[in-house]
């Protein structure tokens, strides 16, 4: 399987301009009513497998990359990309439909 490892960054950016990237990108948990409800804030990487290594950086199948690049360079992210051999986990995660990527 090949695999793209895509790490991303803000310089220059605040904490809330580098948490709301965060957040369009790999979803978020939120609640409402003091945690009476909680739900899910769907995230860009949502539609497909990935394994989130740090807050910055992050494993695909190489065909979702060019996709996942478009999506961060229109938001003005710097991106680096590289291919990567997946571990054996890496690569059950990929390959699976579950695309919840903090498994």
């Amino acid at each position: 399987m090949r695999a793209i490892l895509i790490a991303w960054s803000l310089p220059g950016a605040t904490k809330t301009e580098s948490s709301a990237i965060a957040k369009m990108l790999y979803g978020q948990e939120t609640s409402s009513w003091g945690g009476r409800y909680v739900y899910w804030r769907k995230g860009f990487l949502d539609d497909m497998p990935y394994v989130k290594l740090i807050r910055g950086a992050f494993i695909v199948r190489k065909g979702d990359s060019r996709k996942v690049v478009r999506f961060l360079e229109d938001k003005d992210v710097v991106v680096s990309v590289r291919e990567v051999v997946p571990t054996a986990r890496d690569e059950i995660m990929l390959d699976s439909e579950s695309t919840d990527g903090d498994q």
